[in-house]
């Protein structure tokens, strides 16, 4: 691994290869904040591919991509007097030490729980009204009701047991074939976010993250499908000639691999 020195003198690289970029690259020179998020957005997906498929040397590449986008804002940042690379690192540096008072000053914390009941009181003192103001308007459902339930959970908003949580999403799970055998689409809906709400939350009980498992199971279908694909080709046939009967028996095939 590299010594302080070298990993301060690769980041201090980087920035110089930003500023002559920024200003001798037509489209370097060109891009805007507004024009970059989507690309940032994609990049972080690219990671989290790289992460969930346990490619180091990928995530090692995409960790690149994100320390890019990340030094490319603070220049933009700094060219109109805002903010710069310093003032985006001493901020984090300030938040982290205001955020661990077990570390950094004399507050005595049990566990990993208290910690983030902590920290999550430490945002409300900091003038935050709701502790749920961190939370990404736009982010993923999926995520958004992982990380709302993680936040209201820091506060003290919980169930105690697991078992609880499973009777809850029965309990919605029951709402939602009564509204199924009512044929009302409306309320069918609300109650089926209901139910995901509560396996959500289950997941969080039980120590499973739900997008990593719901991701695990799309590239597992992904697989599967494109084995049955492969082999249907091999035979010389196309799915929609296939009877159900014969793609199950490539399907099961799959499940073996």
């Amino acid at each position: 691994m590299n010594s302080r020195e070298e990993q301060l003198k690769a980041f201090d690289r980087l920035l110089t290869i930003m500023d002559e970029l920024r200003e001798q690259c037509p489209w370097d020179r060109k891009q805007t904040m507004e024009s970059l998020r989507h690309l940032t957005i994609e990049e972080t997906y690219e990671l989290g591919d790289a992460i969930l498929d346990k490619d180091l040397e990928e995530v090692r590449k995409e960790l690149g991509d994100l320390l890019l986008h990340l030094v490319f804002y603070a220049k933009i940042g700094s060219e109109t007097n805002d903010f710069d690379i310093a003032d985006v690192a001493n901020g984090i540096c300030d938040k982290l030490i205001d955020r661990h008072p077990h570390i950094y000053g004399d507050v005595e914390v049990a566990d990993e729980e208290e910690v983030k009941r902590n920290w999550e009181n430490l945002k409300l003192k900091e003038g935050k009204k709701s502790v749920l103001e961190g939370v990404p308007r736009s982010l993923p459902a999926v995520v958004k009701a992982s990380r709302i339930q993680e936040k209201v959970a820091g506060v003290g908003f919980d169930w105690e047991k697991p078992e609880q949580v499973f009777e809850k999403l029965q309990e919605e799970l029951g709402e939602l074939q009564h509204e199924i055998e009512a044929e009302n689409k409306d309320k069918m809906e609300a109650e089926f976010g209901d139910v995901m709400f509560s396996m959500i939350n289950y997941a969080r009980f039980l120590g499973i993250n739900p997008e990593n498992a719901l991701e695990r199971t799309n590239k597992k279908f992904i697989s599967r499908f494109q084995y049955l694909e492969s082999k249907a080709a091999e035979k010389n046939k196309a799915l929609k000639d296939m009877t159900l009967a014969e793609m199950d028996v490539f399907w099961n095939e799959a499940k073996l691999l």
